[in-house]
């Protein structure tokens, strides 16, 4: 197939990544740890870790998987707890050891937590105590064998971590009771694991990193296949993509979307490990006040997030008052980004929001629009060094440019299959190596792909489509909306009408006028 996006790179940006460069995700943390020992690597509530220290602390936390839990090369590790500073260590001391990376929501219900420790056959969980009562209730159902807890203030330096871990149990009582009584204490595995030695694996690209769980394009709770191949090749991709504009050991990167989502995972934990850079990791996003004024601590240079994230802070007393002197890069994925709120950042921040779109089943980077954009532009930009993307009808047929169709991609970071589910991973994929992301789109005549909406989202009024994005990008559009949901549903005359959920900006704001700005911007059958 025609490259016909190869012509619109931006400068310096190579058409090919050489995929060799690391053999491992282990190969890459260690090798970083290295050349970047004294700098920063991550802080979170005010304390900061080396890249020194998350290396010692992540040895001993491998070792103590390997000789103290007996846990061998290709075991599985589930990992549940939001960002806070033993979640690199963690991480990084399970890959270390040879063994593959099971993240976990910490909100998962009982019945989604048992789902994915089965499927996976987790011989292990690392948890926060906050959420162990829930592995409790599924424990006598599951493979793990062993359990480990953590509290949120392990990794702060005394006195502040025993009194942050004490307010969140018994002030703010935080931890709902639980009893786990085989489990142990992170601090004691890191203890234990100090006196072990660490017998070194070797990794390479067909070795599993990650089962990194979704619904997919079926909406079925399953493992995406994520091999240390397909996670360095997305780390170069993204590196040649942005690598220009990062000066190593000197970026310091906002990360509020938690590190177990695989858009924060790749973007901000692997690609800015590369460059030596500061990850600030923000537990509680959802307390704005809080994130704001965290924010004003440091001269941050880049912040990945979702829409509704960058219209949360947009929307919160304070932020446009920050300093965005030193923030060149402001990267939008994992939803739809709304022109409204991107004309608004930039507005306020001075920075380019720059939209990308991915996949879990693409570790996750597929297209990124060039940072050389002045402007939102609607797209979700180009596909990536070594990444081939195409439009495709229901059977597969690529589509000519500017027509409507299933987004098809294809690169060395697209995932092996789905875990153990060979009849999805059929489903999802052509033999060529070609997966269908279940996303509608169509692809201009510069190669720049935009995104129309998820097929199983499209709506269908009395015969004609209906896209969701579309109408809630036309209701933000109005000046009292604050955030804006549309579904379809059942009708007896058209078969389905559309219905919008609406949270008011303005407290004004009435029904009768969001529909005649509506009318004004949308076809009578789209209302």
């Amino acid at each position: 197939m025609e490259k016909i996006w190869l012509a619109e790179y931006p400068e310096g940006v190579p058409a090919e990544v050489d995929v060799n460069q690391f053999a491992s995700v282990k190969a890459l943390f260690e090798i970083s740890c290295d050349k970047f020992r004294d700098l920063p690597a991550f802080n979170n509530m005010g304390a900061t870790l080396t890249f020194a220290e998350v290396d010692q602390q992540s040895r001993y936390f491998a070792a103590y998987l390997q000789k103290v839990a007996g846990l061998k090369k290709g075991d599985r590790v589930a990992i549940m707890m939001p960002n806070l500073l033993q979640y690199p260590i963690v991480l990084f001391g399970v890959l270390r050891a040879g063994m593959t990376v099971v993240n976990v929501n910490p909100l998962y219900t009982p019945r989604e937590l048992e789902h994915q420790l089965k499927d996976s056959g987790a011989s292990s969980i690392v948890i926060l105590e906050n959420f162990a009562h829930t592995l409790e209730q599924v424990i006598g159902n599951c493979p793990v064998k062993s359990v480990i807890t953590t509290r949120i203030g392990d990794m702060l330096p005394f006195p502040k971590s025993a009194l942050v871990s004490f307010v969140v149990k018994y002030v703010k009582k935080m931890v709902p009771n639980f009893n786990l009584p085989a489990a142990v204490s992170l601090k004691r595995a890191l203890s234990e694991g100090k006196w072990q030695t660490l017998e070194e694996v070797e990794l390479n690209h067909e070795d599993i990193a990650f089962l990194q769980y979704t619904g997919g394009t079926t909406g079925v709770s399953k493992g995406a296949v994520l091999t240390h191949g397909n996670m360095i090749a997305n780390v170069l991709q993204g590196a040649a993509w942005f690598g220009g504009g990062f000066n190593p050991g000197e970026e310091k990167v906002v990360t509020a979307l938690p590190l177990y989502h695989i858009f924060s995972l790749t973007a901000n934990c692997m690609i800015f490990l590369l460059y030596g850079s500061l990850n600030i990791l923000i537990t509680n996003p959802r307390d704005m006040p809080g994130f704001v004024k965290e924010l004003a601590k440091h001269k941050f240079t880049a912040i990945t997030g979702v829409n509704t994230l960058f219209n949360g802070l947009l929307n919160t007393q304070g932020f446009s008052e920050l300093d965005f002197s030193s923030l060149r890069l402001t990267l939008g994925g994992g939803m739809a980004v709304q022109g409204v709120v991107a004309d608004k950042w930039k507005a306020v921040t001075g920075c380019v929001l720059l939209e990308a779109y991915g996949l879990t089943e693409t570790s996750p980077a597929a297209c990124i629009n060039p940072t050389t954009l002045q402007d939102f532009n609607g797209s979700i930009g180009l596909p990536i060094p070594s990444t081939e993307a195409s439009i495709r009808d229901e059977d597969g047929n690529v589509l000519a440019i500017g027509e409507v169709g299933e987004i098809c991609i294809r690169g060395p970071q697209v995932m092996w299959g789905y875990w153990k589910r060979p009849d999805e991973t059929e489903n999802t994929m052509f033999s060529d190596g070609w997966l269908r992301t279940g996303d509608v789109g169509r692809m201009d005549e510069k190669g720049y792909i935009f995104l129309v909406d998820r097929k199983k989202d499209m709506i269908l009024v009395s015969g004609f489509n209906v896209y969701p994005n579309e109408v809630e990008a036309v209701v933000a559009m109005h000046s009292g909306v604050l955030e804006v949901a549309a579904v379809g549903i059942p009708d007896e005359h058209s078969g389905e009408v559309v219905k919008i959920f609406v949270v008011k900006k303005d407290k004004a704001l009435t029904e009768e006028s969001l529909m005649e700005h509506c009318r004004e911007n949308l076809t009578g059958y789209k209302l």
